[in-house]
């Protein structure tokens, strides 16, 4: 079955291994392949044997180390940047047979960030790019071609909404933007063109919540690709590909990152086949990230879990104080038993852990709320981060949606979406209330 939605997804393209060039025709002009051997040997540096370590760690462990281990030579306990654009052969005979010859193809400081989160979301491998909205991009390009159809979440974020419109429809792409909290909907816009399904769980921003389970079964079922984008859960709240997700997409700008220090994106295959697919894709586009990002995340990422801990428990405990706030009419959080989708969120989360994302919809004026805020929130996009930061979505991170669409999947002019850090949740309560209470 997963050969099939393979080859239906690349529409027979190509009967070819798509690695077979990846290191050589697209930075050098060589058909010579890299052998796996050699990659794994330039790896001395960064990488520990399966004996050095005990069985079965945790994801907390995983998280810090991720086979990472001193260097061999100079005893270093991080792994290196490599800031080099081209790496010296020794011969021609022995051209790549150390793994590496140019960067945009591979470098060995983003490829060690590239396993750590591949290991992290449980997949074979992934690809680390620049920005999750150039992982979003990679993964439509990759799998779908003129003609094909992608049916994909009505609630999306929205760069994902824009760039399905603006750019890869006039391209002869189809897209169906369905309500996924019903799966039955997803099947029923199915049709035979359609290559990709295209989840996102939790939803930017109204939170809503995707059967991934069942999704993913009906994507089997008619040999088609399914990929979420799980941002907002991170692999600590939900690893789709456990949920039967062929592909993840990650934004590490928010919460891999955590410190709003670096923009990046990670696209997650669940097999070898999708993951040499999208690395071709990849290094084709020129689509990389920077070694010293790839380090800066390296070491951000190691933090994520005690992160997304305490800004689960904040959230929770600002969400329940905002249901009984008097010029607050509605506020959505996956933790709170109001939600519509608390079963699911329950069944589907991990470790009870529910996110640091929630919104609320404000009587007053929501920009005075903006604006009369105080510190320590802080007004401006991004999210995931370690500060607090408050949006106004229909003016700033939504605002290129179309009204219309917008309204229809509950995104009001009054929409506040909150991203809790890991501040005092008291001093975010207070700081709360004084602005509300202006209104």
């Amino acid at each position: 079955m997963l050969s099939s939605k393979v080859a239906r997804s690349l529409s027979l393209r190509s009967s070819s291994p798509w690695m077979r060039h990846l290191n050589s025709i697209c930075s050098s002009g060589s058909s010579k392949a890299a052998p796996v051997s050699s990659v794994v040997s330039l790896r001395r540096c960064l990488s520990s044997e399966a004996s050095d370590w005990i069985p079965d760690v945790s994801m907390d462990t995983d998280v810090v180390h991720g086979g990472v281990v001193p260097c061999e030579k100079t005893g270093a306990i991080l792994t290196p940047v490599y800031m080099s654009t081209t790496f010296v052969q020794e011969s021609v005979d022995k051209y790549l047979e150390k793994g590496y010859s140019y960067s945009r193809t591979n470098n060995p400081t983003v490829k060690m960030l590239e396993e750590k989160v591949a290991k992290i979301e449980n997949g074979y491998d992934s690809i680390c790019v620049s920005t999750g909205m150039a992982a979003t991009a990679s993964c439509i390009n990759a799998f779908m071609n003129t003609g094909d159809h992608c049916v994909i979440t009505n609630c999306s974020y929205g760069g994902t909404n824009r760039i399905c419109r603006e750019q890869f429809v006039p391209l002869g792409m189809e897209f169906d933007f369905v309500d996924f909290t019903d799966p039955k909907n997803v099947e029923a816009a199915i049709k035979p063109n359609t290559k990709l399904i295209f989840s996102e769980s939790p939803t930017n921003p109204t939170l809503t919540l995707a059967d991934l389970d069942a999704i993913s079964e009906i994507a089997q079922k008619h040999g088609i690709l399914h990929v979420c984008d799980s941002t907002f859960a991170t692999p600590y709240v939900c690893r789709p590909l456990d949920h039967g997700a062929d592909l993840t997409i990650q934004s590490l700008t928010k919460y891999y990152d955590g410190l709003n220090i670096g923009t990046g994106g990670a696209l997650i295959a669940k097999t070898p086949e999708l993951y040499e697919r999208i690395k071709l894709i990849q290094n084709m586009h020129g689509n990389i990230m920077s070694p010293m990002t790839a380090y800066l995340m390296l070491q951000t990422m190691k933090t994520m879990g005690l992160r997304i801990r305490q800004q689960s428990a904040s959230a929770m405990k600002i969400a329940t104080f905002l249901e009984s706030h008097p010029q607050v009419s509605k506020v959505v959080y996956p933790g709170l038993a109001s939600h519509p989708q608390k079963e699911l969120a329950d069944r589907q989360h991990r470790d009870g852990l529910h996110g640091g994302m929630l919104w609320f919809d404000v009587k007053g004026d929501p920009i005075k709320l903006m604006d009369s805020i105080k510190r320590p929130w802080t007004l401006c996009e991004n999210l995931g981060a370690t500060e607090s930061i408050i949006t106004a979505c229909a003016v700033m991170t939504h605002a290129n949606m179309i009204r219309e669409d917008r309204l229809k999947v509950g995104i009001t002019d009054g929409f506040i979406r909150i991203s809790v850090g890991i501040e005092d949740p008291d001093d975010l309560i207070r700081g709360l209330d004084d602005a509300l209470n202006q209104l």
